[in-house]
């Protein structure tokens, strides 16, 4: 057994092809991530991974359409978005496969 701490990982992602992490593979990637009211991502998108985004806790705008609790997000590879929180918020990521340097400004 193996214990890790989430604030030891690179923005909250524990699973992937990177270092830190606590679990190495290329089959995907998983992060649990928190957000301050008003936190921003600019457009951007995966020309390979497929993304899905599980608000746990909170309210975001994804392409200026509103996401809160409970609702999971799908964003296939090639489609854009942007993220803002529009309130403290905690999401859980997952993107399958684990892909270094798929993210390209959209």
């Amino acid at each position: 057994m193996k214990k890790f701490k989430l604030d030891d990982m690179t923005r909250g992602w524990f699973v992937g092809d990177f270092d830190p992490v606590g679990h190495k593979t290329k089959d995907c990637e998983v992060a649990v991530q928190k957000y301050k009211e008003g936190d921003y991502e600019a457009k951007h998108v995966h020309k390979i991974a497929t993304e899905l985004t599980l608000i746990v806790k909170g309210k975001v705008l994804m392409n200026n359409i509103e996401h809160g609790e409970g609702d999971i997000v799908l964003i296939e590879p090639g489609e854009a978005t942007d993220f803002k929180a529009l309130e403290d918020t905690t999401n859980v990521v997952v993107k399958v496969p684990s892909v270094l340097g798929d993210k390209y400004p959209a």
